[in-house]
């Protein structure tokens, strides 16, 4: 009676195991790749300078006063206040050896440095121009985006969604089975943009132009059907 006890009860703690491995036999998972292209509307971009100088007060000093043309500039191109943030502030003492003689500062080098967001990106040019003519000695990391991806995002998912079907109905009609209703939708990570360089329009300034490219808003999903 023990033995027949204890069978059955090793039965019973197998068998959900079991059964969840039959129903996983009646399912078939797919994932979907979509993605859109659209043009950039919108620039980001950090600009600054970078002085060298006998003292730090005299370093400090030059420095403030490019930064305060550069952002001059900027608003003179109509960039809002809200789009400028400084990013970067730093005094450093810097150094000269040789000679045996011990480490002494020989000057002070101050940078500075903003982001800059272009809403517009027809000012994207002028900008470049106007930054290195108010005194901007860097300039680093244009980087292109839009602004409202909603739309594109929305039609990537749904392309996503469509490439999964496709391929299940694929499998499906192979193995001679017809897929049911979908029990599962997962989106892999959350969409986004990636840059793709595309022949596209440019930004001309008189010195300065800048190619757009275009950015990619992709989606990916995995859906699993009920096979019937």
């Amino acid at each position: 009676m023990k033995i027949w006890l204890s069978m059955g009860l090793a039965l019973a703690l197998l068998m959900p195991g079991w059964a969840a491995a039959q129903e996983q036999q009646h399912i078939i998972t797919m994932s979907g790749h979509g993605e859109m292209h659209g043009q950039p509307d919108t620039a980001m971009l950090s600009a600054g300078v970078s002085v060298d100088a006998p003292t730090a007060a005299a370093a400090l000093a030059d420095a403030n006063k490019n930064m305060q043309a550069i952002l001059t500039a900027l608003k003179k191109l109509g960039v809002a206040d809200k789009d400028v943030q400084t990013r970067n502030f730093s005094v450093q003492p810097q150094y000269a050896n040789g000679n045996g003689q011990a480490p002494h500062v020989t000057g002070y080098q101050v940078t500075n440095q903003v982001e800059v967001r272009l809403a517009e990106i027809g000012k994207l040019g002028p900008a470049l121009d106007a930054l290195v003519t108010a005194g901007a000695n860097q300039i680093n990391g244009v980087n292109f985006s839009i602004h409202d991806p909603a739309t594109l995002l929305a039609q990537a998912r749904t392309e996503a969604v469509g490439d999964a079907r496709a391929k299940a109905e694929t499998f499906a009609k192979a193995a001679d089975v017809t897929l049911g209703s979908i029990l599962s939708i997962n989106e892999n990570g959350n969409g986004g943009l990636r840059p793709m360089v595309f022949a596209a329009p440019m930004v001309r300034a008189a010195s300065a132009p800048v190619a757009l490219g275009e950015e990619t808003i992709s989606a990916d999903v995995t859906i699993a059907w009920e096979i019937k």
